[in-house]
């Protein structure tokens, strides 16, 4: 299990920032290797993704979601995977998201590219686009406030 945590600055207020990231069918835009989510439901998506010339479909559920603070996961299938987008206001016009994750790459494909930090500079490079992607726009594509508590709370 490799951990992984990325973190970029963007220029849009915080709640600008949290409502596009929760427009997950938006994220073949910015995400590499992503080619398709469909929202099945307000917890759960379904995933077609692309790496090393193989494609693995999944379903992940969302384990805790609050607005303009944080969106959690974890996979149901497919590749096991973790993780948290975390979103701090640095003032009215800017705010930080911090990727943390952390994954168990299947395949050799995937462990190869985790061990020489491929992952990592995607995940990097998905962050870099998230930001051009939003600061380009100037305002989200839509938006999702509802809550999700953690399990067992």
């Amino acid at each position: 299990m490799s951990t992984i945590t990325e973190v970029v600055d963007v220029e849009v207020p915080v709640s600008t920032a949290y409502n596009q990231w929760t427009q997950f069918e938006e994220f073949p835009k910015f995400m590499e290797g992503v080619e398709e989510i469909r929202q099945v439901d307000a917890t759960h998506t379904h995933w077609v993704t692309r790496f090393g010339g193989v494609t693995r479909e999944f379903d992940a559920t969302i384990t805790e979601q609050h607005p303009d603070e944080r969106v959690a996961w974890t996979s149901d299938s497919g590749p096991d995977h973790a993780g948290v987008i975390t979103f701090h206001r640095l003032d009215d016009s800017h705010t930080r998201v911090t990727a943390q994750m952390e994954i168990d790459p299947e395949g050799f494909a995937e462990n190869v590219a985790d061990k020489l930090g491929v992952l990592d500079r995607r995940v990097k490079g998905d962050l870099k686009r998230f930001k051009e992607f939003i600061e380009q726009r100037g305002r989200e594509t839509g938006a999702w406030r509802g809550d999700v508590d953690r399990p067992g709370t």
